[in-house]
């Protein structure tokens, strides 16, 4: 099927992405556009090429073809390293947390955009530093009540069950309070009493960010999303609102086929 338009309106788009590893092309002419406040969901069987789409999402990866827009202007050269600076938080397949720090000093670390002090303050501890320090572990403290973990901001993320590490991992990517959130399989590790109050969490996000959603659960993407890409051999095969995509007979076939294949 034709790639949607791009909307010069859209929060952020992928225009045109095309992906290639040696002779192995991940990625053929993909594009999405997500709208301010909306739920963009991102599917498709095995190997249809969504992590790779997530990783050009992120800037882990560079387009051979295409490119990245925010608010409708191309961005030049993306890199993990500028996403909070631009809004944008993410988080990754597993909970990526650090060991060695408390759950509210990883949740600091993605708070750290909203550091006033410079570094000059930080290495001779000026009291503009601890004022600073205190406002982002207030930040940091409110990202985790929001999440219904502040009880363990003292604790190491080792010491916690996995479903309590993934809500510290996300409000670790609330607490750069972006108004774009990408999500990767965010509900992977999860039970259905987890994932339930997963997808009423990303829901209730929307008044302030948009989101895309890269995951395998299809109840959980067909519950919150608004509109969903169907990915399939590196190309978009689908692509509309979840009633719309459900009854797609390229996207029953897609998943058919991966059932065949096992």
């Amino acid at each position: 099927m034709p790639n949607p338009p791009v909307q010069q309106t859209s929060v952020f788009a992928v225009d045109g992405i095309g992906v290639r590893f040696g002779g192995l092309v991940a990625l053929d002419d993909v594009s999405l556009a997500v709208g301010a406040g909306a739920v963009h969901g991102v599917i498709g069987p095995n190997g249809a090429g969504k992590t790779t789409l997530f990783n050009v999402c992120c800037g882990f990866v560079r387009p051979d073809t295409g490119r990245v827009l925010r608010h409708g202007e191309p961005v030049g050269d993306l890199r993990p390293h500028r996403l909070a600076g631009m809004g944008i938080a993410r988080t990754l397949q597993g909970v990526g947390l650090f060991r060695g720090l408390t759950v509210v000093e990883n949740v600091m670390v993605g708070a750290d955009r909203h550091r006033r002090a410079g570094f000059a303050s930080t290495l001779f501890a000026l009291p503009r530093s601890d004022r600073d320090e205190r406002a982002l572990r207030e930040r940091a403290m409110t990202a985790l009540g929001e999440l219904g973990v502040d009880a363990y901001a003292a604790r190491l993320p080792g010491s916690l069950p996995y479903p309590v590490q993934k809500r510290v991992a996300l409000a670790r990517a609330l607490a750069c309070e972006p108004d774009l959130l990408l999500l990767d399989e965010p509900a992977s590790g999860l039970g259905s009493d987890d994932m339930a109050e997963l997808g009423e969490l990303i829901r209730s996000l929307t008044g302030r960010m948009a989101v895309v959603l890269v995951e395998h659960h299809m109840d959980l993407v067909m519950s919150v999303c608004d509109r969903i890409t169907v990915l399939d051999f590196g190309r978009v095969v689908a692509d509309g609102t979840p009633d719309e995509v459900r009854d797609d007979p390229a996207v029953i076939d897609a998943y058919l086929g991966e059932e065949a294949s096992h």
